[in-house]
């Protein structure tokens, strides 16, 4: 018995040494990136990421960069990118450790890394012991992870700062909650920047082959200016950056009924954020009317499917179309006055069917917007309909 406890309490005084020795090594590194700028918030974390590490090698930083969204990426100081691989692909906070080391052995300027962690504690543990950040970026406050930092959007805003680096710098685009934001500031005696979308000029936003929104390019660009970029260097620098694999897409169609301009809206995910992407979709004239709503619900998503169902009395389309699993926890949130709009294809997805629920006007086009969770059913969809002819080019949206 006496052996063993030995050999117990050396195992443990090994692993003890073990962690010590890679957290020094592991905050050596960081030391050795002088800016490191993490980029927390509910929606557009990775384009923001991207678009930030754009400016900044616009303006002849050395830059490396990590996003986590839809495909999360690597990106290397000459702009490429490479997949991040993970164990049986489930993503993990601990995966910031691997990432901080191959950053480091391209010894840039500055790592743009977006937040993984969704739970409190663990975005705290995120920014006080993985990044360590010079610059936080909050982008946004959204109805999104309620049961993980809510229930309310105040708590949110409050789960969310907790990303912010003492002493360091934040910037934000939100405005609702800008004064919690402010609170949770002062208390770490950071520095919040709330950037104004307005100061992006239309001419600049023109300038990107996909369509962006001013708030992500406004934070880009303070981001920049806090590491001593010019704005037109950072500009340059944003617009030849590649976009995001999980960014908004609209796909022309040719179907047996007529042409369907398809927007795939759901990174979206969120009502606010959805509705923000279908609103900027047609001020670009990219869908029009007659508009067609695909809803995808999912079994563990109920309280999502209903907030869609409730967002179709905003966005006001000619059909209502519900797909996947428990369609009726969205159908019971459509507006009243909507509900002979909504044709119900719950269950195994049949496109056909779908196609013929399109509402096609006078001219022969219809659009379409797909909003909720891509997972299950959308999956489905998507693949269904990039087997149709593509009479024009795709359109990326941010």
């Amino acid at each position: 018995m006496t052996f063993l406890f030995g050999v117990y309490v050396a195992g443990c005084l090994i692993l003890l040494v073990a962690g010590i020795v890679e957290q020094r090594g592991h905050h050596r590194r960081l030391r050795s990136m002088p800016q490191r700028i993490v980029v927390n918030g509910i929606r557009g974390k990775s384009s923001i990421t991207r678009l930030c590490a754009g400016a900044m090698r616009g303006g002849g930083m050395r830059v490396v960069a990590k996003t986590t969204g839809t495909a999360a990426r690597f990106i290397l100081p000459d702009g490429t990118e490479e997949p991040v691989h993970r164990k049986f692909g489930i993503a993990n906070v601990v995966e910031q450790i691997g990432i901080v080391r191959r950053a480091a052995s391209w010894k840039p300027d500055a790592l743009v890394i977006e937040c993984m962690a969704v739970l409190p504690d663990l975005q705290e543990i995120n920014e006080k012991k993985l990044v360590r950040s010079t610059i936080c970026v909050i982008c946004n406050v959204r109805e999104d992870h309620l049961d993980e930092m809510g229930p309310t959007l105040d708590d949110v805003a409050r789960s969310l700062s907790r990303s912010m680096p003492a002493g360091g710098t934040c910037v934000t685009a939100e405005r609702e909650r800008l004064h919690i934001l402010q609170e949770e500031a002062d208390r770490r005696g950071c520095r919040l920047v709330a950037v104004d979308p307005e100061s992006v000029r239309d001419d600049e936003m023109e300038r990107f082959r996909w369509i962006t929104f001013k708030e992500n390019v406004a934070i880009a660009l303070a981001v920049a200016q806090l590491s001593g970029i010019g704005r037109g260097e950072a500009m340059a620098g944003m617009v030849a950056a590649n976009p995001d694999p999980g960014t908004v897409t609209v796909e022309n169609y040719a179907t047996h009924r007529g042409r369907v301009a398809f927007g795939n809206v759901f990174a979206a995910n969120d009502p606010e954020s959805t509705l923000m992407n279908i609103d900027l979709l047609r001020r670009r004239g990219l869908i029009s009317q007659p508009l067609t709503m695909v809803v995808n619900c999912r079994p563990d998503r109920v309280e999502r499917n209903g907030q869609m169902g409730e967002l179709s009395g905003r966005v006001r389309p000619e059909r209502i179309v519900l797909i996947g699993e428990q369609t009726h926890t969205a159908r019971g949130r459509v507006p009243r006055e909507l509900a002979d709009r909504v044709v119900d294809l719950g269950g195994a997805l049949e496109v056909d069917a779908l196609l013929d629920a399109v509402v096609i006007g006078p001219d022969g086009v219809g659009s379409v917007v797909a909003v909720g969770n891509i997972h299950g059913q959308g999956e489905v969809l998507l693949s269904r309909m990039a087997a149709l002819p593509r009479p024009q080019l795709r359109v990326r949206v941010a």
